[in-house]
């Protein structure tokens, strides 16, 4: 059992955290265990041949068996907009004793080589699999994560703290000023939060809840986020039978799809097909300037323009 003991401040300081570091280090269990992880399938399935990442089996190192990893692979972020970018360069930067330390509390896993140049290779790695595995759905994720927020603040502002923590999750207690997270396996401990205030993170990999490894490390909750069920379902718009007839089904879908911005990764979980034939059909739409593009970190979102906006309304008419 861990109990966090929240200060008079802390009950009013508990905030909500969103942390694109600590999906990607998550979601690589999805990836060592798909057998786990049924909601994600469809994801995994978009996934490219992730064999060439460098040091891939040096992440997958770092996960254990009971579900721990390292502390300094997923920092406590410092405020709602913090960027994979940001996290990536706190976590390289991450002193050597700590590095030590967090290892050396996990059953396993062993140092072999100095820590500047594990975390240089665990960066690079990270870097690498972020930019093929997450960032081209990490729109789509974050919107998830933001619903379950919006939902958490709407209960505790109707029913009060009491009923938003416990309704987290069934492991989760709280009688205050101390709220109960039943971890199994996990080392009991008793931490004062002192005017620490306490982090609320949800997260779509999480199976059950959990908390930092060290007891001294910020006070921290990682729970399953809700609706993760919903998050890969196939959502077809239905074009006009006119334009369906002359672009094709799969075109005129896209274009009803495109009135907000998405990614060829989304675009192919919603349609169906794969990413490869989706960008063919997207090129050729963007050529004959019926899409935009526009990249967003390293991948490319497309919306559709008004030219196509009015194909759609006469075509509907």
């Amino acid at each position: 059992m861990i109990e966090y003991e929240l200060a008079h401040g802390d009950l009013t300081a508990t905030r909500f955290a969103i942390s694109p570091l600590n999906e990607t280090v998550l979601s690589l269990r999805a990836v060592q265990n798909p057998a786990r992880y049924p909601l994600h399938r469809a994801w995994l399935r978009t996934l490219p041949d992730l064999g060439d990442l460098p040091d891939l089996a040096l992440l997958l190192s770092l996960l254990t068996r009971r579900g721990w990893s390292p502390d300094f692979l997923t920092p406590v972020p410092p405020d709602p907009t913090v960027t994979f970018a940001d996290e990536l360069a706190r976590m390289a930067a991450t002193p050597a004793e700590q590095v030590r330390a967090d290892l050396a509390r996990l059953p396993g896993i062993v140092l072999s080589e100095e820590p500047g140049v594990l975390l240089r290779r665990v960066a690079t790695a990270l870097d690498a699999y972020w930019a093929v595995a997450v960032e081209p759905s990490w729109p789509r994720m974050r919107m998830l994560l933001e619903a379950d927020i919006s939902y958490r603040s709407r209960v505790s502002s109707a029913a009060g703290l009491q009923a938003m923590l416990t309704g987290l999750s069934d492991r989760i207690t709280f009688e205050p000023p101390v709220i109960r997270i039943a971890i199994p396996q996990a080392p009991a401990r008793y931490v004062r939060t002192d005017g620490r205030g306490l982090a609320l993170m949800p997260s779509l990999f999480a199976l059950h809840t959990a908390a930092p490894v060290d007891p001294a490390g910020p006070p921290m909750i990682v729970y399953a986020a809700r609706g993760v069920a919903t998050l890969w379902e196939r959502r077809p718009a239905v074009p006009p039978d006119a334009l369906a007839a002359v672009l094709g089904t799969v075109r005129a879908g896209l274009l009803a799809r495109l009135a907000e911005p998405a990614s060829s990764t989304e675009l192919a979980l919603d349609l169906g097909v794969t990413t490869s034939a989706v960008n063919q059909h997207l090129r050729a739409l963007r050529n004959v300037g019926l899409l935009e593009s526009a990249r967003s970190g390293r991948s490319v979102r497309y919306r559709r323009t008004a030219l196509a906006d009015q194909l759609l309304q006469h075509a509907g008419e």
